[in-house]
C-alpha cells in the first residue's frame, strides 16, 4: 500500500485544510467541494485526510461496516446482535467518474446467479463508503445517472438496489468530499447544495512559497515512508486534536444570538431553501469545538458563512460562486445585539481556530479566486473595419425549445439526443461485441436453457457457454457538441437587436448546460472569423466571451462557417463519437470579398456534405425580410427560426428536433 502524503505537509491552503477538519469533527456538517485551478493539491490533500480520522468499530464479517454498538436492523448481512465489534482504519472510496451504475450502488452477484441458483447482492462502493469518505475527483464530470444515485444516498442515509430480481437496502453515511476544477464545466444544482461547504483553491504567487511546495514534493517522491515519519509528531497531535473535538461537540452551546445571526445571513444572501441554515449551524458549532470552546462566538458564524454560502448563492451557471464580505460583516454587525457574545469580524483566523500549521511559509488566506474566462482581453477579428461598436448587453435568457441531433448516437452521456448508453431504459439484447459490460440475464437464460440436458446439468446450477451470453442494449441521452457561429458584423449591431440576439445565445447556453452539452464559439466580422471559444464543457466560459463582444465591420459569412466547419474537423478527431449540433446566429447576409453570396453557400454545403445537424437562428428584423437566413438553412440542410419560434413558450413554428430536410 503506498504512503499518503501527510496532511500536516500541505503548504497553505489554509481554508481547504480546515474545512477538511471541521469535516472529520462533525460529518454531519455535510462534505466539502474543493473548486481551483490543476495542480493546487486538491486530490493531495483529501487523500490524506483519512489517515487522520479516527478508527471505527465494525460487526465482524459485516460488508455493509455495522455499528457493533446499534447494528442497522436491516442490513443485507444481519440481523446481527449487539455487542463488541472490532476496529478498522476509517476508509476512503474513490468514485471514478466513469464507474458504473453497478459499480456504484451494486448488483446481482452473477457468477453465483448462474452456477448456484441463488440470488446473492455484490455490495458496490456506497456500501464500502459507509462510516467513512466518498472522494469523486473531477466530480463535475460525473455522469447524470451516478449523480442522480448519489443524491438518494445522501438525502436518504441508505441505498436502495432494486434490479435483476435483487432488492436490497442497506445504511449508506459517508463524507461526501469532490473536487473539480470550473474550467471543465459546473455542477448541478441539486449536487451542488448537497456538498455543506466549499473552499476555492489556487496556486501561490509567492516564490517562498512555491519553493517550499517543490521542496517538499521531491523529498516525498524520493523517500515517501521517510517523509512520513518526520511528520508523524504533526499528523498524531492533529489526529488526537479531532479526538478531543469530537468528544466536546456534544456540549457546544448554539445559543439564540448566534442562530439568530444565522438565519439572518442566510436572509440577507437570498440563499434558497433552508439547509445553507442548517449546515452554518453545524459548521459554526464543529469550528467551536475545534478550538475548545463550548460557544458559538460571531467570528465562528463569519467563517461557517464564508465557508457554507458561496456555492449557494448562484443562481444560474453564469454567476460567479462568491461572498460579499462587507454585506457579511454589516449584517453581523446588525443583529450583533441580539448574540450572546460581541461579533469580532476580525477574529484570528477569520473563525473558530486554524487547520494545523504546515511550518513552512503560509499561503494568502483567500487567494482562491479564479480569473474571469474573459481576462486578456477578447480577442479581435482581423480587419474590422471602422465604424467598430462596443459590446450590448444580453437581454433576460429564456427558456428555449429543445434542439437535438436526429438518429440514435453513441457518444458521452448527457440529455440532448437519443443515443445508446449504458445505462437507461433496456430495449433489447444482442450478442455481444468484445468484452460483456452489460449482461442481459433474462436474455441468457433463455439462449442457455434449451441446451441443458446436452450439456449434462444435473445441480441447481445453469450450465452456461460464452455463446450464450447476451449484451443488454439500452438507450437514454448523449451530450453533444453545440457550436456557435455568431454574425458580429455590422448588419447586427443595432444595439437592441443585438441585445436580443446574445439574449437568445444565452438562453441556448443555459440549455446546453443543463443538457451536459460542450460548447464552441466561433465569431465573424470585418474580414475573418475567429475561435472566441474552442469546444469546453464550461458554458460560464462562453458566456463570459458573449458579453464581451463588440460588433462592426462587414459579414464574411463564409470565413465563420469555414472556421467552424475546421473546428469540427479537429474535435471529430479528438472525440469521434460525439455528435454536433451548429447553431448559426446571422440575419444571413453575406458581404466583402468577390462572390461573398456564392461563397458562403459553398462553405454551407459543406455541413450538408458531412450531415452535421444544424439550425439558423434568423436575427433579420423590420417590416421588410429578404429571406436570407431561410436559404441559408437550405444550404446547411438544417432548420431555420426566428428569435420569436426559439423561446419554449412559442406557439409559432414547433421545433422539437433539427430534422435534416428531404433531397
Amino acid at each position: 500500500m503506498s504512503t499518503p502524503f501527510p496532511f500536516t505537509a500541505v503548504v497553505g491552503q489554509e481554508d481547504l485544510r480546515l474545512a477538511l477538519l471541521l469535516n472529520a469533527v462533525s460529518p454531519a456538517v455535510g462534505g466539502v467541494l474543493v473548486r481551483g485551478e490543476k495542480g493546487t493539491a486538491k486530490s493531495t490533500a483529501v487523500r490524506a485526510l483519512s489517515a487522520l480520522l479516527p478508527e471505527v468499530a465494525v460487526v465482524p464479517g459485516c460488508r455493509f461496516s455495522c455499528d457493533p454498538a446499534a447494528p442497522d436492523p436491516s442490513c443485507p448481512d444481519g440481523p446481527h446482535e449487539a455487542g463488541n465489534g472490532g476496529m478498522r482504519p476509517s476508509r476512503m472510496v474513490e468514485l471514478p467518474v466513469g464507474a458504473s451504475e453497478d459499480r456504484l450502488v451494486g448488483s446481482l452477484d452473477i457468477e453465483r446467479a448462474l452456477a448456484e441458483g441463488v440470488k446473492a447482492f455484490e455490495p458496490g462502493l456506497l456500501a464500502d463508503a459507509h462510516r467513512g469518505i466518498l472522494y469523486v475527483d473531477e466530480v463535475n464530470l460525473l455522469h447524470d445517472h451516478l449523480v442522480d444515485l448519489l443524491l438518494d444516498a445522501a438525502a436518504m442515509g441508505a441505498s436502495y438496489v432494486e434490479r435483476e430480481g435483487v432488492s436490497v437496502r442497506h445504511a449508506s453515511k459517508f463524507l461526501l468530499v469532490g473536487t473539480m476544477n470550473p474550467e471543465e464545466g459546473e455542477l448541478r444544482p441539486q449536487l451542488l447544495d448537497r456538498f455543506g461547504l466549499t473552499v476555492e483553491v489556487a496556486a501561490s504567487r509567492e516564490p517562498d512559497q512555491r519553493v517550499e511546495v517543490v521542496r517538499r514534493r521531491l523529498a516525498y517522491d524520493d523517500d515517501p515512508a521517510g517523509f512520513a515519519a518526520r511528520w508523524a509528531d504533526e499528523e498524531s497531535a492533529v489526529r488526537q486534536r479531532i479526538v478531543a473535538a469530537r468528544e466536546l461537540l456534544p456540549s457546544v452551546r448554539l445559543g439564540d444570538g448566534a442562530l439568530r445571526q444565522i438565519a439572518a445571513t442566510c436572509a440577507a444572501f437570498e440563499v434558497d431553501g433552508m439547509r445553507a441554515d442548517i449546515v452554518m449551524a453545524r459548521t459554526a458549532t464543529a469550528l467551536a469545538a475545534w478550538a475548545g470552546r463550548t460557544d458559538v462566538l460571531a467570528e465562528d458564524v463569519r467563517q461557517a458563512a464564508l465557508l457554507a454560502l458561496p456555492h449557494r448563492r448562484r443562481r444560474n451557471p453564469f454567476d460567479a460562486p462568491g461572498l460579499d464580505e462587507d454585506k457579511l460583516d454589516e449584517t453581523l454587525e446588525e443583529f450583533s445585539g441580539e448574540g450572546d457574545e460581541d461579533p469580532d469580524p476580525d477574529g484570528p483566523g477569520g473563525g473558530g481556530g486554524q487547520p494545523p500549521s504546515s511550518d513552512g511559509p503560509q499561503a494568502d488566506g483567500d487567494s482562491g479566486a479564479q480569473p474571469e474566462a474573459g481576462d486578456g482581453g477578447e480577442p479581435q477579428a482581423s480587419g474590422a473595419g471602422s465604424g467598430e461598436q462596443s459590446a450590448a448587453r444580453a437581454s433576460e435568457p429564456f427558456r428555449t425549445k429543445v434542439l437535438s441531433v436526429p438518429g440514435l448516437g453513441d457518444g458521452a452521456a448527457g440529455r440532448r439526443s437519443r443515443a445508446r448508453t449504458e445505462h437507461g431504459r433496456t430495449t433489447g439484447a444482442r450478442r455481444p461485441r468484445g468484452a460483456l459490460t452489460k449482461l442481459h440475464l433474462a436474455a441468457t437464460v433463455q439462449a442457455a436453457a434449451p441446451h441443458q440436458r446436452a450439456r449434462g446439468r444435473t445441480g441447481r446450477g445453469l450450465v452456461v457457454r460464452r455463446d450464450d451470453l447476451r449484451q443488454a442494449t439500452r438507450e437514454g441521452r448523449e451530450g453533444n457538441l453545440v457550436l456557435f457561429v455568431v454574425d458580429a458584423s455590422g448588419s447586427m449591431a443595432a444595439r437592441q437587436r443585438m441585445s436580443a440576439v446574445k439574449g437568445a445565445v444565452l438562453s441556448l447556453l443555459l440549455d446546453a448546460y443543463q443538457r451536459r452539452d460542450k460548447v464552441g464559439l466561433v465569431t465573424f466580422r470585418g474580414s475573418a472569423a475567429e475561435v472566441a471559444l474552442p469546444p469546453t464543457s464550461s458554458v460560464d466560459a462562453a458566456a463570459a466571451r458573449l458579453e464581451t463582444l463588440p460588433t462592426g465591420g462587414r459579414t464574411p459569412l463564409a470565413a465563420g462557417l469555414l472556421r467552424a466547419h475546421e473546428v469540427l474537423r479537429v474535435e471529430r478527431l479528438r472525440d469521434p463519437a460525439r455528435r454536433a449540433l451548429v447553431v448559426v446566429v446571422t440575419d444571413g447576409r453575406a458581404t466583402g470579398g468577390p462572390e461573398p453570396v456564392a461563397l458562403a453557400g459553398r462553405a454551407a454545403r459543406l455541413f450538408a456534405a458531412d450531415g452535421v445537424a444544424s439550425v439558423v437562428v434568423d436575427c433579420e428584423s423590420g417590416p421588410v425580410r429578404l429571406g436570407l437566413a431561410g436559404q441559408l438553412a437550405g444550404e446547411l440542410d438544417g432548420t431555420a427560426v426566428t428569435l420569436d419560434e426559439l423561446r419554449a413558450d412559442s406557439i409559432a413554428g414547433l421545433v422539437k428536433d433539427v430534422q435534416r430536410r428531404a433531397a
